[in-house]
């Protein structure tokens, strides 16, 4: 390659890439970041402001923080935004015109913490703790398995916020399938113990999702990107793997790409290590080569350690990404999601594109958002 840092950068991460109906300008992603800054469920100026600064920096998608869809149990605090309801709707409305006006596009990501809602939380203190068989990630605190009509109810939720989501002029939707939530809590073989159709082979236990995406895919436009945003660890079960081999990986991946999902988001802790042995190609690079479909790249892009050392208090320095642009040169992946440096960095695409590499900020862990 005999391009200099900046031109490499700015033709590998500059590239349009099309998504459905949607059209982006470049490959930079906002990854997905929990701040609760939302009191009472709504989203303010604010917010508007926040999406808004990292889209006039040249970041091609924002995906919105985990928003609570519309359901008694899906949440867990009163200052983490929901996509329900008209005066939160109305408030992320104004987000995408901002995003928008920015010149950058949004999708809100549609979240159920399931298992993980500590009880007698907000914002419905009454509502149960409720999981595919009412099992705790961790801990012996148990909850309510989930009945067929729970199940309905949760998939009618998710439709009616994919739906929302077109409604208001979002550019896309993405379900959170990750981290040990409830649509993860089906897929993972240690909290699904279900011996119905949503339990058991993980063709049973991935049925829970794909009816999520199914009812999404019905509710919304044909070319209307929905993302689905998988890992293998979880909250507090780091080295939890939902699949051990590529094969087991597809059998999770295939029923939901069938189903109607776009764009596959892949979070890892370090997007640099392999997921299977025998092969360099990391998770997102197996679920496109699995499933065909577009993948997202997301951990630890542009930093020299992994996020889970700032829940420590450890700031992570910069670092060069040519290894990522080598992986996206070879299309292993399609977009790359950031997280961290564009907390620490709101120009970080901006300063990357033009190759303003020394003009980097280092992220500063006192301004840690937990990631989702």
């Amino acid at each position: 390659m005999t391009d200099s840092p900046s031109a490499r950068a700015r033709n590998t991460l500059g590239r349009p890439f099309s998504l459905g109906g949607l059209t982006l300008r470049n490959r930079v992603v906002m990854a997905p970041m929990t701040r609760q800054f939302s009191p009472g469920g709504v989203p303010g100026p604010d917010v508007a402001e926040y999406y808004a600064r990292r889209a006039a920096a040249e970041v091609g998608l924002i995906v919105t923080e985990g928003t609570y869809v519309d359901h008694p149990s899906a949440g867990t605090s009163d200052r983490v935004p929901r996509f329900h309801g008209e005066d939160a709707l109305a408030g992320w409305e104004k987000v995408a015109d901002a995003v928008h006006r920015a010149g950058g596009a949004v999708m809100p990501q549609l979240w159920h913490v399931g298992m993980v809602r500590a009880a007698g939380a907000p914002p419905f203190p009454d509502a149960p703790r409720t999981g595919p068989s009412g099992i705790p990630l961790e801990g012996t605190e148990t909850g309510r398995a989930m009945t067929r009509a729970d199940i309905d109810d949760v998939v009618a939720a998710f439709a009616a916020g994919a739906a929302a989501a077109e409604a208001r002029g979002f550019d896309g939707v993405e379900i959170h399938g990750a981290h040990g939530y409830l649509v993860d809590q089906f897929l993972w073989s240690h909290t699904n113990r279900r011996t119905d159709a949503y339990g058991g082979d993980p063709a049973s236990r991935v049925r829970f999702a794909a009816e999520i995406v199914a009812a999404c895919r019905e509710a919304v436009s044909p070319h209307f990107p929905i993302s689905f945003r998988t890992s293998q660890w979880k909250a507090g079960h780091y080295q939890a793997r939902l699949a051990e081999t590529p094969d087991e990986l597809e059998a999770v991946l295939t029923p939901l790409a069938e189903a109607g999902v776009d764009v596959f988001h892949c979070s890892t802790r370090r997007y640099w290590l392999p997921e299977f042995e025998g092969s360099d190609l990391n998770l997102a690079g197996w679920a496109k080569k699995l499933t065909g479909r577009p993948t997202i790249t997301v951990g630890s892009v542009g930093l020299d350690n992994e996020f889970f050392a700032a829940f420590q208090g450890a700031d992570g320095g910069v670092t060069d990404i040519e290894a990522l642009l080598e992986r996206l040169e070879r299309d292993e992946f399609d977009l790359v999601a950031v997280g961290r440096s564009l907390l620490g960095d709101p120009e970080w695409a901006a300063k990357v594109l033009s190759g303003r590499f020394g003009d980097l900020r280092p992220f500063d862990a006192a301004g840690l958002a937990v990631l989702h």
